[in-house]
């Protein structure tokens, strides 16, 4: 009966430290503690920031046709070259040039109640570039145009080194939210002791590029360009303690 209620008491100890270790590993994760007079306030507060742009960004390529599928890739291969030529004598960057696809495909006739027929190929390269010096970009479509490319697609503008204009954004976010939290204490008779703790809820919001394809006549006069502004915002989740 001893060595039973030995072991009795030795198991309720083990238990009881068990449970002392699983409450104390659940505490880790809990907020911080909040004095008995203070509460938590929690904002969410959304701020933009906008520049004028000073990169484009574009893709630019060539479409050929032929009877066979070989015919149509060395048109295509041979025509390509002078655009890739004329983007470089442009002034663009090796690192701002990026072939983005190339594809080789039949062309089909189709008929009532009958199999489709091949006609032909098509094969069509395409390279992504981007203009650092958006003044010249009318005189880079031209050169793209004169040079043999018959598809381009963009500009899409964007601010080259967004995280300053990000900043000014969290700045102008957080800001708002204390000012939200000071009129939320002032209406409960409190006052904002402190933060509590910031996140940027929804991650940074980039802006949103407007692609529009278009098709280049050779004799188009030069493209007029208006890069206008462009916007970023930054979204932030504050806590805020308040007390008397």
């Amino acid at each position: 009966m001893r060595i039973a209620a030995t072991r009795l008491l030795l198991a309720a100890s083990l238990a009881a430290g068990s449970l002392a270790m699983t409450s104390a590993h659940a505490r880790t994760g809990d907020p911080p503690a909040v004095p008995a007079d203070g509460t938590l306030l929690s904002v969410s507060a959304r701020a933009e920031a906008s520049r004028v742009p000073d990169v484009a960004s574009l893709s630019t390529g060539v479409v050929t046709q032929a009877a066979d599928a070989n015919a149509a890739l060395k048109a295509n291969s041979a025509q390509m070259a002078k655009v890739v030529a004329a983007i470089r004598a442009a002034g663009i960057a090796e690192r701002d040039i990026q072939t983005s696809g190339i594809s080789v495909h039949p062309q089909y006739r189709y008929g009532d109640n009958q199999p489709p027929t091949i006609t032909g190929y098509q094969a069509s390269n395409t390279v992504s570039i981007k203009v650092r010096d958006i003044a010249r970009l009318g005189e880079v479509l031209d050169a793209l145009v004169a040079s043999g490319a018959n598809q381009v697609n963009g500009p899409s503008f964007e601010i080259d080194r967004p995280e300053a204009v990000y900043d000014e954004a969290r700045r102008d976010a957080l800001e708002l939210a204390r000012a939200r939290a000071e009129m939320y204490a002032k209406s409960l008779g409190m006052r904002v002791r402190r933060i509590v703790s910031i996140s940027e809820g929804g991650g940074l919001q980039p802006p949103v590029p407007m692609m529009k394809a278009m098709a280049m006549d050779a004799r188009m006069e030069s493209a007029p360009v208006a890069p206008g502004e462009t916007t970023l915002s930054a979204s932030l989740d504050v806590v805020f303690e308040l007390g008397n």
